[in-house]
């Protein structure tokens, strides 16, 4: 399992890679800094912003405009691997520009403890979120939820894809 290190130091790649990610065209969607066993991997995951599908062509544009500005900066003191790629059908919303992205496609909600009915986990369309709370279109209606009860909040997988 991996193990996430301080946000720091990927807040700090981040404010370092984005002008050069977005003058591709492209969205930064996460930066994430973790250890995997003895190794630590940077991940930079990107987006295209005109809804077409992320290439490893694309992904290893970027990795390579990326390599001189992270040697030259060195905002990490031990070794890693760097690693370009998208954010994946399931991706994690962790950020209100996140929210934005995908507002009006199908999300699941996982709850930290489960509702007054004993569910943890929902799935509807994603129709705001404003402040901390989300809205969901769902088969029964509306559902609002906290943030602060929200565990984890994905883009649900096309069902259909492999159909």
């Amino acid at each position: 399992m991996a193990k996430q290190s301080g946000g720091n130091t990927a807040q700090r790649v981040e404010a370092l890679v984005r002008p050069t990610v977005e003058g591709m065209g492209l969205r930064l969607w996460d930066v994430v800094f973790e250890k995997e066993g003895p190794d630590w991997y940077l991940r930079v995951l990107i987006d295209k912003t005109d809804g077409t599908t992320m290439d490893t062509d694309t992904c290893a544009d970027v990795s390579h405009a990326l390599d001189p500005i992270l040697d030259e900066a060195d905002p990490i003191e031990q070794s890693y691997y760097l690693e370009v790629g998208s954010p994946g059908l399931g991706r994690k919303l962790t950020r209100p520009e996140h929210y934005e992205a995908v507002q009006g496609q199908k999300v699941s909600v996982r709850l930290y403890r489960a509702n007054e009915n004993g569910v943890k986990e929902f799935s509807g369309l994603l129709t705001s979120r404003e402040g901390n709370t989300i809205t969901l279109e769902g088969p029964a209606g509306p559902m609002q939820f906290e943030l602060s009860a929200v565990s984890t909040v994905r883009l649900c997988d096309d069902e259909d894809l492999f159909d």
